[in-house]
């Protein structure tokens, strides 16, 4: 399946629980060898909500959120159920869905969070609207001043003219192991284009440069509000395609956005297991 291009393997373990290792899900992910995705998806049963889902990075590395692939699911749930809403328990906790078709489906992603500690970042920032980390030269840096946040996963956001204009498959990997970041982080380029739009290209956490990363343009419409760059309903253009992101009064983030079966089939067990030749 993918959101905006934004691609996953979705593995439906609810009946038949499977042990997927950091070695099987880099296999699985693998574009070569594999059936390749930027994330692999896990239904598993769930005692709160509808499924249970669990994501891995390409890299095998759990992470807590993953926006487009919340859409992908509940696109699952609502053709199976026949309804038009869904609940989906990840890490970061449950995610409520309402699904109009294929082509519209919000997602409630909760609550952004600010705290330097909740990010996390491995030393204390008063202002997290922007902190201190550039790249490049002190008195010419190429980034600086990103604004970070956590929406499931960590976020910084450098702010720049032209998300085009920068080399983010050789700044990403730095800046996503930087120290500032305990557990990593996703590292976006921003650009405002209207009050009610930004531009966007993120290097996500394990994955690499994609097409779409929901959290981030979650954490890139919060941050940019939180400024008072845009107003808190934007729309934000990735290279995949536009996500629709509403930072309500009430305090949640509503991501609305596609998501698309590709195709379907089945990985027999001992592919699971199979040393890769």
């Amino acid at each position: 399946m993918n959101g905006l291009g934004n691609d996953f393997v979705v593995i439906d373990a609810r009946a038949n629980p499977i042990d997927i290792t950091e070695e099987v899900a880099q296999r699985i992910s693998d574009r070569d060898r594999g059936v390749g995705c930027d994330q692999l998806i896990v239904l598993e049963p769930s005692a709160k909500a509808d499924v249970f889902m669990r994501i891995f990075n390409a890299d095998g590395s759990q992470v807590d959120a993953c926006g487009n692939a919340t859409r992908c699911v509940a696109l699952v749930l609502s053709e199976e159920t026949g309804r038009k809403n869904a609940t989906i328990e990840t890490r970061a906790g449950l995610l409520r869905a309402d699904v109009e078709g294929a082509d519209h489906i919000v997602i409630d992603m909760g609550e952004p969070r600010f705290g330097w500690e909740q990010i996390p970042l491995a030393e204390p920032f008063h202002d997290t609207t922007g902190i201190e980390l550039q790249i490049g030269p002190i008195d010419a840096p190429v980034l600086k001043t990103p604004s970070v946040v956590n929406v499931g996963n960590p976020h910084a956001i450098f702010w720049v003219d032209d998300v085009d204009a920068y080399d983010l498959g050789r700044f990403g990997p730095l800046l996503e192991n930087h120290p500032i970041f305990p557990e990593r982080a996703n590292i976006s380029l921003a650009q405002v284009t209207s009050p009610n739009s930004l531009k966007l290209r993120t290097w996500e956490r394990g994955a690499g440069l994609t097409k779409a990363c929901g959290t981030a343009a979650c954490a890139a419409a919060v941050a940019a509000a939180r400024k008072k760059l845009t107003h808190r309903q934007v729309n934000v253009t990735l290279p995949g395609g536009v996500l629709s992101i509403d930072w309500t009064p009430d305090n949640r983030i509503l991501m609305c956005g596609p998501a698309e079966l590709e195709f379907e089939g089945a990985l027999e067990p001992d592919t699971l297991s199979r040393t890769p030749a």
